[in-house]
């Protein structure tokens, strides 16, 4: 009993270190703002740090047709990009091809905020420069869901898909 007390603390503990309450940046100047596609909120609050002159370069993932591509923004490049595969492994590979051939050295990651871990993770394979991720909080619907799937996703990542 005291064993399965243990266990379900620190399963409980790592859940919200991991997906919960994970380790976030402040904005900063970078030179590009990347947004994973997913929960919403996301592509607002990309606009929003665009708008504020974070970046010169917004790149958007618009996994499909009906994904919006940010209108115009004053003195902001505007990239939407299809990732190949259409995961967070095809958006990081993307981010380090695009950062590779425009000289980015610097990014701000927009991603909910149970994605942010393993986001980081996979982006750290691939990519290396700075990440700064600015997570979106997933509407409180979609918290239990966004939780056991990160879960499933992140031991993927460690254990499956262990490359960029």
């Amino acid at each position: 009993m005291v064993t399965l007390g243990v266990v379900s603390l620190l399963f409980l503990g790592s859940t919200v270190r991991l997906f919960v309450l994970p380790r976030r940046d402040d904005p900063a100047s970078v030179d590009a703002i990347v947004m994973f596609a997913g929960s919403p909120g996301r592509f607002e609050h990309a606009v929003s740090l665009a708008r504020a002159g974070y970046a010169p370069t917004l790149a958007v993932s618009v996994p499909t047709a009906e994904d919006p591509c940010p209108p115009p923004i004053p003195n902001v490049e505007v990239i939407c990009f299809a990732p190949d595969p259409l995961t967070t492994q095809g958006e990081s590979r993307w981010t380090a091809d695009a950062a590779a051939r425009y000289g980015w050295r610097s990014i701000i990651v927009v991603t909910s905020t149970t994605q942010v871990t393993r986001a980081r993770l996979r982006l750290e394979r691939c990519y290396p420069g700075q990440i700064l991720m600015s997570p979106v909080p997933p509407p409180r619907l979609m918290w239990p869901y966004m939780i056991a799937y990160e879960w499933a996703a992140m031991v993927k990542a460690l254990v499956l898909q262990r490359d960029c």
